[in-house]
């Protein structure tokens, strides 16, 4: 894209820059009226489960109530606490909002359709989605409520207790695939399972990690049964109890892209990305974006199902599973697997 506007005359820094603002666009825009939609189709699956009807007013079929209830949340008052502090308290939204956009800036939509096609982008991801609780964090403590900060100290605890087997997990999916870039792990699934599946999860070693992986998702997203800062019955509204307009909205909208992000990834890291589901040549025809498309939808309705279905955990289950089964089973895997590896002669 550079070279395009180099093309119209531009010297290279004015076309550079206008360049990655295209790109970022071209990510972000798409991606909000994504979050949109995704709320739209999360409450018709809950609805569906319940057996009602969810939105079906605003549009044809209900389709345009997330925007008429972004419009509502745009014209009210943003109030702020007295004794809050203001500055923290305001930019707490905005940075849960757009840390959960940065993250988007490694994963790959398609064969070479990547804004930063990094050697170390799992690393970024992994150090992106860590920062996402500081917006919580400052929330909490800036709303100077008691409930808030409670609810801010639950998610500082439970990014901890998740992030750290989430972390042996994917140093398994790096030791088979042999890179940190995530168009490399991609085509590092390409007939992988049973020779004809474009999958690490048919993988009899790494599936347990895909699993353990998906549930710590939902912890990390602080999606249901994983929702301990956000329990009405115990902390009101949790660290959004002091928040209206658009700093709730900031929240509601990052929530939704971390929780699509993570679909993301469980299809990039072990489900084959952009990468059709078998490697037959015919459906390579398919564009490698309907593909990535379609597991991360799957993904997602997978989250809305168990946010449907399962009631939430008590807090020291939380933490019981994330530290005293998750982070020993993750561990034992990391030896497990490069173990193997060491055995059958790949890192040859």
């Amino acid at each position: 894209m550079t070279a395009f506007f180099q093309s119209l005359g531009m010297p290279y820094e004015w076309a550079w820059s206008i360049a990655t603002i295209c790109a970022t666009l071209l990510i972000a825009l798409p991606l909000l009226l994504c979050v949109a939609m995704i709320i739209y189709a999360d409450r018709k699956i809950w609805a569906a489960m319940a057996l009602r009807r969810g939105p079906n007013v605003v549009g044809p079929f209900g389709l345009l109530q997330s925007f008429a209830d972004g419009i509502k949340v745009f014209l009210q008052e943003t109030i702020v606490p007295s004794a809050a502090n203001k500055g923290l308290f305001l930019i707490a939204p905005i940075v849960t909002f757009s840390v959960a956009l940065l993250a988007w800036a490694v994963i790959p939509f398609n064969s070479g359709a990547v804004f930063a096609n990094i050697n170390v982008g799992l690393l970024y991801v992994l150090a992106i989605s860590s920062l996402g609780v500081y917006g919580t964090v400052m929330a909490g403590w800036a709303s100077n409520s008691k409930y808030p900060f409670f609810s801010a100290m639950r998610a500082s605890a439970q990014m901890i207790s998740y992030e750290v087997s989430i972390g042996f997990i994917l140093i398994c999916v790096v030791l088979w695939a042999g890179t940190f870039n995530l168009n490399g792990i991609v085509m590092a699934q390409k007939g992988h399972g049973l020779g004809i599946v474009n999958a690490f999860g048919f993988n009899l070693l790494l599936f347990p990690m895909w699993v353990m992986f998906l549930i710590s998702g939902m912890a990390e997203t602080q999606r249901a049964p994983f929702d301990l800062t956000e329990a009405e019955s115990e902390l009101v509204a949790g660290y959004q109890t002091e928040y209206s307009s658009m700093s709730f909205a900031a929240y509601w909208l990052g929530e939704y892209a971390n929780v699509l992000l993570m679909c993301a990834l469980n299809a990039t890291l072990f489900w084959g990305g952009w990468l059709p589901p078998l490697d037959i040549p015919v459906l390579y025809l398919v564009p490698g974006f309907f593909w990535f498309v379609l597991k991360v939808l799957f993904f997602f309705f997978v989250f809305s199902w168990v946010k449907a279905t399962v009631p939430r955990y008590r807090y020291d289950q939380l933490m019981r599973l994330g530290w005293k089964v998750f982070l020993p089973v993750s561990l034992a895997f990391v030896v497990i697997v490069s173990g193997y590896l060491m055995a059958t002669g790949h890192f040859a």
